[in-house]
């Protein structure tokens, strides 16, 4: 059975990383993997791989020593049990916006005593081989990430019923949506709120998750990690447009 090594750096203390992968390509994965990237993100709320692609990645994921953790559609039980299912180590939940939903969400991920979480033999099992039922059931407990984004209005003046909820792992701060929930005020604003969300969800026990971040403002991610978050993600595709603006660029200043 994989150890989570994501949700172990997380526990020891450390700042994690971790890219988003918005359709089928598991070379992405690999080459974050490669790079040293805690995480992939796996996006299925908005990006349109299907089961099978995600199962794939899942594997690129474990042959490069990269966590392999998937933004889900939606709370439902079943959809979250057959991402599970294909073998990820964690699942991040949109739109989780009062402690009811994050106890439901926690519940729907993990087997009995800590769930109800549908029991299958798969490969989260390792198949079954080597490992019995019960040791596997806890083992996946144990090492699942559950993480509900916290992205409305609703969700910040539930976040103390959230922080309550002792299955939900990281709660991960979406400004895009938070801005639109707030009825798009504008950066200053978004980030205000993010300043005071972030400090809380730390002194309430959790991981706090970050999300939004650009690659060409380091500076404001660094901003994050000091106001307490350490699940920091970043979209591959705004990596390689960085990369690939920054070398047309220079070799155009070397002409």
């Amino acid at each position: 059975m994989r150890t989570n090594t994501t949700k172990a750096k997380l526990n020891e203390g450390q700042v994690v990383f971790g890219g988003i992968v918005t359709r089928y390509a598991p070379d992405m994965v690999e080459i974050l993997g490669a790079l040293g990237y805690d995480f992939v993100f796996i996006d299925c709320e908005h990006g349109p791989a299907d089961l099978d692609q995600v199962e794939h990645m899942v594997r690129a994921a474990e042959s490069f020593g990269i966590t392999p953790i998937a933004r889900i559609p939606d709370h439902a039980e079943q959809t979250i049990l057959r991402y599970l299912d294909r073998g990820l180590q964690g699942i991040i939940v949109p739109h989780v916006d009062t402690g009811e939903e994050a106890a439901a969400v926690a519940r729907a991920a993990r087997y009995h005593p800590d769930g109800y979480r549908g029991v299958a033999g798969g490969r989260a099992h390792d198949y079954g081989i080597g490992v019995s039922m019960a040791e596997a059931t806890a083992w996946i407990n144990s090492q699942v990430l559950v993480i509900p984004m916290v992205e409305d209005v609703e969700a910040v003046n539930n976040l103390d019923d959230i922080l309550q909820v002792a299955g939900a792992d990281v709660l991960h701060v979406a400004p895009s949506d938070l801005g639109q929930s707030l009825g798009n005020p504008g950066q200053a604003e978004v980030r205000r709120v993010m300043s005071d969300v972030l400090p809380r969800i730390r002194a309430g026990g959790k991981h706090a998750g970050v999300g939004g971040n650009s690659p060409a403002d380091t500076a404001a991610v660094a901003d994050f990690i000091r106001q307490g978050a350490n699940f920091v993600t970043v979209s591959a595709w705004a990596l390689l447009r960085h990369g690939a603006e920054n070398f047309l660029k220079a070799v155009k200043a070397d002409l």
